[in-house]
């Protein structure tokens, strides 16, 4: 019969043989990675679009807008967005998945006791303890518990990088809705200044230098110029209601906006192109994946190799009914078991091809992930420098139409210019007017979206923003 110390050796023995079972492969690298998934695409030493500060890329972007009401608001999006928490929820889920996976790497004991009572029992009283190891020779149990773990990193990245984009998000919209806002505003300046184009025409015709056709069309610019200012209402509500949304409060478009967009802020650090795989969370997120779905190829193969598992119990049982036969108690045993799969119909097989495509499907997404961040940096550095230029051109445009306006209204005034020609530079002015603003609130949201695609972030990050395996 096995002894106490019978069963310690064995375990020892066990364990020593448990770790010098095979090792398990490392995940492919990132060179690698990227050279399947983007064949041909060549990352190149600088950023096309425009030249930029090639310094490494900062974090705490949001504080270069200098605004402190954006700075609540977004701590405020953090706390209680919806999404946010979702993706809170995915992280702890990872977490359990984790420990999970990794816990059969250990030996598993129960414990068992019975006992009964009355006049119809057995009277027999038991307790005993069972343990049972499964030996991870080929690393099956290692492997899923790597790829938990990688699933559970990439579920951190991604949680990060949704609160990255809930912040721009939220910079964004605050911006979109000062300028619903000022749009508004510019609306109204020339629905007064229609009002005294009518007012005008109705003089005109009074003292008999007018008709009733200028009246007439006054009175239509009069109400052109009021829908507008319907329209430009409604649409900055909804602006509000979009961000009240965002920040997890109810939508009732009372939040208050600023009456003027702040000044642009100066030129950022945009970093090399070939660091951006390495910095941006969705991207490293989409290479852990790739990592987790590597192991689970390994897990799927080593699933097809036979399974030793050890066991051991001690238990001790009586009975006041009758007399048992073995009087030794407590009785300890120990033994072990294997287990072979020798035909499953194809099953492990096909375990091992369905998790070779998910790996392939993970290496195909880290490229579309990749690729398309390339593409919004490229595409943000581009639209910020042309907005900055279609920004000076407006500027002289609008200087231009003011002045022109002015010099219709004296010739409209003096008898020398029809009413026309007034209404048409009225037209000018609100049309220049309108599109600077336009391009003024654009560069501030490509600004925006310069960072989030640089993969800085909002916050000081002490350890970076990429998460290490």
């Amino acid at each position: 019969m096995p002894t106490l110390r019978s069963i310690t050796t064995l375990t020892v023995a066990a364990a020593a043989l448990a770790t010098a079972g095979c090792a398990l492969k490392p995940p492919p690298p990132r060179e690698d990675i990227t050279a399947q998934s983007l064949q041909i695409f060549r990352v190149q030493e600088g950023w096309a679009a425009t030249p930029g500060p090639s310094t490494p890329v900062a974090d705490r972007w949001l504080t270069s807008f200098n605004d402190p009401q954006l700075d609540t608001l977004v701590q405020e999006a953090l706390a209680f967005n919806p999404d946010l928490l979702v993706a809170a929820a995915r992280v702890e889920q990872a977490a359990g998945y984790v420990k999970l996976s990794g816990a059969t790497l250990y030996p598993q004991v129960n414990l068992l006791a019975t006992g009964s009572a009355g006049q119809n029992s057995s009277g027999v009283q038991g307790v005993g303890v069972f343990l049972n190891w499964e030996l991870d020779l080929w690393g099956r149990i290692r492997a899923g518990r790597e790829a938990s773990q990688f699933q559970y990193v990439s579920a951190e990245l991604d949680a990060e990088y949704a609160r990255q984009s809930i912040t721009a998000l939220v910079a964004k919209g605050w911006f979109l809705a000062t300028e619903a806002r000022l749009q508004k505003a510019i609306a109204e300046d020339m629905v007064a200044a229609s009002d005294r184009q009518f007012g005008f025409a109705q003089d005109r015709l009074r003292v008999g230098v007018g008709d009733e056709y200028d009246v007439t069309q006054a009175r239509a610019n009069q109400a052109t110029y009021r829908d507008s200012v319907q329209s430009l209402d409604l649409a900055y509500q909804q602006a509000l209601r979009s961000l009240e949304l965002l920040v997890g409060r109810y939508p009732a478009a009372v939040l208050g906006v600023p009456a003027q967009l702040g000044p642009m802020p100066a030129p950022v650090p945009v970093g090399m192109p070939s660091a951006l795989l390495e910095r941006r969370p969705d991207v490293v997120a989409a290479e852990r994946r790739v990592a987790a779905a590597f192991y689970r190829v390994e897990e799927a193969k080593a699933a097809r190799l036979p399974r030793i598992s050890l066991t051991a119990s001690v238990n001790t049982i009586s009975s006041e009914v009758f007399v048992l036969q073995d009087r030794n108690n407590p009785v300890w045993s120990a033994g072990a078991g294997l287990v072979a799969p020798l035909f499953l119909g194809g099953q492990l097989q096909s375990q091992v091809e369905i998790r070779t495509a998910e790996q392939k499907q993970a290496v195909a997404e880290y490229g579309r992930v990749g690729a398309r961040a390339f593409g919004e940096v490229e595409n943000a550095l581009a639209a910020g420098f042309t907005l900055e230029q279609r920004e000076a051109i407006l500027k002289q445009a609008v200087a231009d139409n003011t002045r022109a306006l002015e010099l219709a209204n004296i010739r409209y005034r003096v008898g020398s210019g029809d009413l026309r020609a007034v209404q048409q530079q009225s037209m000018a002015l609100y049309a220049s007017r309108t599109a600077l603003l336009r391009v003024q609130s654009e560069r501030l949201v490509q600004r925006v979206n310069l960072h989030l695609a640089l993969g800085g972030s909002f916050t000081e990050m002490a350890t970076g923003p990429v998460a290490a395996k």
